[in-house]
């Protein structure tokens, strides 16, 4: 089902519902491409949304020192399920759109990724995301 977006310059965009795919895929990931794939999300997420998705979940990447940003290691990738990375990926969606833009570049860089079902779909979703956006720009 299809979302409406509100982007910075103040038009709204429609994306496929992209959060169930990279859950997915995060699901069937092995761990280095797992870390990977958190990272990504993780990058517009900041330090109050950390504490708030997935009932706080998240809130163990927090720095013990000044915030900077949340970096997952491969510790973490195997600690968060599934259903925590959807709550991760619905609130990047709603927050962020943009981000999740370049997962592309990320899912383009492993032939596992793109072999899979879940990967190949979430590719082809966000190019034609992608393709929409810049028409929209023209």
């Amino acid at each position: 089902m299809p979302n409406t977006f509100d982007l910075s310059d103040g038009r709204t965009s429609t994306a496929p519902a992209l959060a169930p795919l990279v859950a997915e895929l995060y699901d069937k990931s092995p761990p280095p491409q797992r870390v990977r794939l958190l990272n990504t999300l993780l990058r517009p997420v900041g330090p109050l949304a950390l504490v708030a998705i997935s009932a706080g979940a998240f809130a163990t990447l927090l720095p013990a020192t000044r915030w900077r940003a949340a970096i997952a290691t491969l510790d973490d990738a195997m600690r968060f399920s599934t259903g925590q990375v959807l709550e991760l990926a619905h609130y990047v969606e709603q927050k962020s759109p943009e981000s999740l833009a370049q997962l592309p570049d990320l899912l383009s860089d492993s032939p596992l990724w793109v072999g899979s079902l879940s990967g190949a779909l979430l590719l082809l979703a966000l190019r034609a995301w992608r393709r929409r956006e810049a028409s929209e720009r023209r």
